[in-house]
């Protein structure tokens, strides 16, 4: 059964470019070269927050949950702090675990 570790970011305005090159160049290939991950989905979420800013999910394709429970052991305590690291109080970031029940294609 695959699972996704959904990661949802509200961001500042000011800074979201910046975060995006962040993620495309440093975040998303790190957790890529975790060799947990096969596939990761960036996607901007089109309602608006009533907080501003901008908001946007991460969603990393795991094929199984012992993948994923081996990166919250092995490499979550390194990564997943890392964009409060680096962006401090111009993100709100939570994460939610999916399990992918079906998938359809057209």
């Amino acid at each position: 059964m695959r699972y996704i570790y959904n990661i949802t970011t509200n961001i500042a305005e000011d800074v979201e470019q910046e975060w995006l090159s962040w993620m495309r160049e440093v975040h998303i290939p790190a957790m890529l070269a975790t060799g947990k991950f096969i596939k990761v989905t960036l996607i901007q979420v089109a309602t608006t927050e009533e907080m501003g800013g901008v908001t946007y999910a991460s969603q990393y394709l795991c094929e199984s949950a012992d993948k994923l429970k081996d990166f919250y052991r092995e490499d979550a305590p390194k990564l997943s702090g890392e964009v409060m690291r680096v962006f401090a109080d111009k993100v709100v970031v939570f994460g939610t675990e999916l399990k992918v029940i079906a998938e359809f294609l057209s």
